[in-house]
């Protein structure tokens, strides 16, 4: 049993998505300028730590994740020294930093590329995955997750090059000790600098199987428009040799072996949800995902019982929970769990549900003042990589319609999801100086009052909910590292635990009614005296709660019980 947390237990993660957050230079791409401009806004949110999404140099076809320096600052960003000074003055208002780290793949405009692709007889050729072709075609027949055929021909060396990604994301052979080495250099300047830890991207597909093995899935590469589209069971069926191979559980421990030597509890966070990459005795990962949470397609009492259940029953002893509802692929909280009536309330149940479940909560920038997807109209709109390549396999491969894939394209683009956050109402959304123009389109809804200039100061904002939580969140013991114990386990319409810190000894209730009607609640058998902490209604002068509570609709309801 954990006696003592770690700062990474206790503390809430925020996204930046850097080129989205502020932009101080007026290029219309954010910057480490802007980012130390809003750090205020973050500390006064209560925010613990950021997960900063890729700042390296990249040719940006993946929106940062192809790599062309592991240890540089894209010039777009800033300097090497802006980076520095961003994490002083993060580390000055006690906000930790870790750093997304891109493992699998580097850009096929990383020297290492460039060298290996040089020639058979290079140095590096064996520094990335060359295969001959087999019968006029690729090696296998295996698929890109983000659709196509995983090899590419290289005309220059008449060999293919893997790529579990984009062709220009070739993966790095970390059966290479050379590629080992110069990656775990990589690691060790961030750490010298004074990063907090990494978020490790895509780290299941760091191996693939190496014998290059068909798989038997019934459809070809050519034929399926997405992989991310496909079911559990189809997708594992399709990827069975490049995800989760044998080696994964070795290299892990290895990394963390590293940043172990690191004084200050520094952080691994995995991009996956599988729980055995915590390690057979708390050697791997510190945190995984618990992306069945995020996947649910409703937020409904049962199913979110039922996920933690499974989910703590499932971690390894020692081994804390993780959760979050979206990040730079998935769609925005407002818009994928509302129902186009209750939109508000229910985006305040769901940030109620993040801070109070058992487990370190990461939220994403503009959550905290209710951003919503953005609807392009336009293929000229879309810099998502992976979505124009959607639009071109269906209408090259599929013989889709072009209005077909365009409706497929903007629906699909992670672009909705990566709009410029929204400081003030402004032309520029306070993201930019006045009269740029922004790399992505901010949305209108920033007129208005999606927005954090307007929210300020108004009691009753999404901003200031968020506040309000966070900081009871991080003044309630119970809240932050207390157990999880069901109440009233078969209430269809209302979420109900209790958060348990016993050597503060406290106990603390959560009511979320999830219903638009009013609901009751069975406690059990007796009324229990207890101060209600916060709540969306006006409970002023209650001193008890009643074996039958009644929950008004959507209500979030904390109490500390005696």
């Amino acid at each position: 049993m954990v006696t003592e947390f770690k700062w990474w237990q206790q503390a809430v993660f925020y996204q930046i998505y850097p080129r989205s957050f502020a932009d101080a230079n007026g290029d219309g791409i954010g910057d480490f300028k802007g980012m130390i401009g809003k750090l205020d806004h973050l500390r006064d949110l209560g925010i613990g730590a950021i997960w900063l999404s890729p700042h390296y140099p990249s040719p940006y076809i993946d929106c940062g994740y192809d790599i062309s320096d592991y240890v540089d600052v894209a010039p777009e960003y800033g300097t090497l020294e802006d980076f520095k000074t961003f994490l002083t003055e993060a580390h000055a208002r006690n906000i930790r930093v870790i750093l997304d780290l891109v493992l699998n793949h580097s850009s096929d405009q990383h020297p290492w590329f460039q060298e290996s692709r040089s020639s058979r007889d290079n140095p590096k050729r064996d520094w990335y995955i060359w295969r001959d072709g087999q019968n006029g075609g690729p090696p296998t027949n295996w698929a890109a997750i983000f659709g196509g055929s995983a090899w590419e021909y290289d005309p220059a060396t008449e060999q293919y090059y893997y790529h579990a990604f984009l062709k220009e994301q070739p993966d790095l052979n970390w059966r290479n000790p050379e590629v080992k080495a110069a990656m775990w250099d990589a690691v060790r300047f961030w750490l010298d600098m004074g990063v907090d830890g990494f978020r490790l991207d895509a780290v299941a597909t760091i191996y693939e199987d190496f014998d290059l093995p068909n798989h038997s899935y019934p459809l070809s590469f050519d034929e399926i428009p997405d992989p991310n589209s496909l079911s559990p069971t189809e997708y594992s069926q399709l990827m069975k040799y490049q995800v989760k191979r044998p080696g994964m559980h070795e290299l892990l421990k290895e990394l963390r072996a590293l940043i172990d030597q690191y004084p200050g509890d520094r952080v691994l966070v995995g991009e996956d949800e599988d729980v055995t990459f915590h390690g057979s005795d708390d050697d791997e990962l510190h945190l995984v995902f618990n992306f069945p949470l995020m996947r649910l397609k409703r937020l409904t009492p049962s199913d979110i019982r039922a996920n933690q259940e499974l989910r703590l029953s499932e971690l390894p002893d020692d081994a804390w929970p993780c959760n979050t509802l979206n990040n730079h692929d998935a769609s925005r909280v407002w818009t994928r769990y509302g129902d186009g009536e209750h939109d508000a309330a229910l985006a305040r149940l769901h940030a109620a549900l993040m801070l109070t479940l058992k487990g370190t909560p990461f939220l994403y920038y503009g959550e905290e003042i209710g951003m919503t997807n953005l609807k392009l109209a336009s293929k000229d709109q879309i810099r998502d990589t992976a979505a124009l390549n959607l639009y071109q396999r269906m209408t090259q491969k599929l013989g889709k319609s072009a209005d077909e894939a365009l409706e497929a394209s903007l629906l699909a683009t992670r672009d909705r999801c990566r709009t410029p956050m929204q400081w003030d109402n402004s032309a520029e959304g306070g993201f930019s100086p006045s009269g740029s123009t922004t790399w992505l389109p901010l949305h209108p809804n920033r007129t208005r009052g999606v927005n954090v200039a307007d929210q300020l100061d108004d009691p009753t904002s999404m901003l200031n909910f968020y506040r309000r939580l966070i900081q009871l969140r991080q003044n309630t013991p119970a809240l932050n590292t207390g157990d999880y114990q069901v109440v009233d386990p078969d209430n269809s319409s209302c979420l109900v635990f209790l958060r348990q810190d016993t050597k503060a000894n406290q106990t603390c209730l959560v009511a979320l009614n999830f219903s638009e009607e009013s609901q009751s609640v069975v406690l059990d058998s007796e009324a229990k005296s207890a101060e209600v902490l916060f709540s969306t209604e006006d409970r002023s002068g209650e001193a008890n709660l009643q074996p039958n509570l009644r929950l008004s609709p959507f209500e979030v309801l904390i109490a500390q019980l005696a």
